[in-house]
């Protein structure tokens, strides 16, 4: 049955095109922050260990709302590494770094996903997609919020 919700094809194909690569970033910053929650060491182990731990399930959530908004815009949602691979801006952490050097990788992770996001907004905002708008705004306050906090640990 076709899609009959005020935003033509092309546009739903783009806003899907663009959330494909936020869902790619959200999964990889995902799958790094669950890493590091495992591996990481050091005197900031307890700290850290249990930010990882909020941060990544927060992230969990958040891929299945980014998935559910391109079904809902009538696109297949990426769900395999190679192609989350192909469409993420984050790279994946080489080894086990240094707590340090975690912290400032995740850092990088949750500005990434912000600008993936903000990079969205024209086509959102042309098509008039008021729900992944609104997706978009909470997802850029989640990553900004996280990226603050762990620049902070970094000061001092």
């Amino acid at each position: 049955m076709p899609i009959n919700i005020g935003i033509d094809e092309k546009a739903r194909g783009d806003i899907a095109e663009g959330l494909s690569r936020l869902l790619a970033d959200t999964y990889t910053l995902y799958l790094k922050t669950h890493n590091f929650h495992w591996n990481v060491t050091g005197p900031m182990f307890q700290t850290l260990h249990l930010m990882f731990e909020e941060q990544y399930n927060e992230l969990a959530m958040a891929v299945d709302q980014i998935a559910e908004r391109i079904r809902a815009l009538g696109f297949p949602a990426p769900g395999t590494y190679s192609e989350f691979t192909r469409l993420s801006s984050i790279a994946e952490a080489e080894g086990v770094p240094k707590a340090e050097d975690m912290i400032r990788q995740l850092v990088e992770g949750q500005e990434a996903v912000v600008r993936t996001a903000r990079s969205i907004f024209p086509v959102v905002e042309s098509a008039n997609d008021e729900p992944t708008a609104d997706l978009l705004t909470q997802r850029m306050q989640v990553h900004e919020k996280a990226a603050w906090m762990l620049r902070s640990l970094l000061e001092g």
